[in-house]
């Protein structure tokens, strides 16, 4: 049995239903207000709980259960000062996490995947080499430093316990549901206006939905992976902006155009419409090297970053 906290998300459903597909016994914890993955034949139970926080029951949802897939998170908190949104961050990304390894560990459950954000290791990269897994932690923002302590946390739990923990650390992820900034984008992109982003020079490692549900199952399934911290990609050569938005126009049938509007004239914007931070994830750099999760788990990203692109943007044109 394989339970799957966040069932209900963009990850959580598509990794409940290959999971499904692939012939896996697959529990889903599900918030009680959220949507059910929508999955036809096999092997699996949903469960429904309210809260995830420091005193969260568990003990249904693991009842059984071998491995759980935990990416249930907080991940936007708005209208906040930095204090008050660290704090709600981390009532249920750190607080809800130890209590969810705790009782695993007392449960009998062998192994905890996490999922983690790259962003634990820092917004970007600019001028300086790509984030290595043996690179400190310096995260900068509330939610990067609530998954970091919650990586602790569940460091702390696994060396007391016994535990088998896994933390994999994902930069931005697209596929096919995608939503915020990247859908936004699609979105933007699909009205045919030119984007101001033609002068920026910067590259972005992504990933692919497909390749990392094909990572986390291979994180499931490969028995030395416990007590490893995993960084995850497409792999292969890094987009720029620009080149990421020309691809995706190009793939709707649009024009690849875009404007160059100096960065310093888009930095003033963003601080004036409270954009800065969507500016900034645009325009900077943020490269991860993947060599430790190739050599250790003897992986390969299954889907070229041109067909999981054109796989989302299929998907998006037939929302429309």
């Amino acid at each position: 049995m394989i339970a799957i906290t966040g069932a209900s998300g963009f990850i959580g459903k598509a990794l409940f239903s290959e999971l499904v597909s692939r012939g896996y016994l697959v529990r889903g914890v599900v918030r009680a207000s959220g949507c059910l993955p929508q999955v036809s034949g096999g092997s699996f139970e949903i469960i429904s709980l309210e809260d995830i926080n420091g005193t969260t029951d568990w003990s249904v949802a693991l009842r059984g259960v071998k491995t759980v897939v935990h990416y249930a998170a907080l991940a936007h908190v708005i209208h906040k000062n930095k204090s008050d949104a660290l704090a709600a961050y981390c009532k249920v990304n750190v607080e809800g996490t130890r209590r969810l390894a705790e009782q695993a560990a007392l449960l009998g459950v062998e192994r905890l995947i996490f999922l983690s954000s790259i962003v634990v290791l820092g917004i970007n990269t600019n001028n300086r080499e790509p984030f290595f897994v043996s690179d400190i932690p310096t995260p900068v923002e509330p939610y990067g430093l609530s998954k970091w302590k919650a990586e602790q946390a569940l460091w702390e739990i696994s060396a007391k316990t016994g535990l088998g923990v896994v933390v994999v650390r994902p930069p931005l992820v697209y596929g096919q549901g995608v939503k915020g900034n990247f859908l936004r984008l699609l979105r933007l992109i699909s009205t045919g206006f030119p984007p101001p982003l033609g002068a920026i020079v910067n590259w972005r490692s992504l990933v692919g939905l497909d390749n990392l549900i094909d990572l986390l199952i291979c994180c499931v399934e490969y028995p030395a992976a416990a007590g490893q911290t995993f960084l995850v990609s497409d792999g292969g050569r890094d987009l720029s902006t620009p080149e990421l938005i020309g691809m995706l126009a190009r793939m709707m049938g649009k024009s690849p155009h875009l404007l160059s509007v100096p960065l310093s004239w888009l930095r003033m914007t963003g601080n004036v419409t409270g954009k800065i931070t969507e500016i900034e994830r645009l325009t900077s750099s943020l490269q991860v090297d993947i060599s430790h999760t190739l050599d250790f788990l003897q992986w390969r990203p299954p889907v070229p970053v041109t067909t999981g692109l054109q796989k989302m943007v299929d998907w998006y044109l037939q929302q429309r």
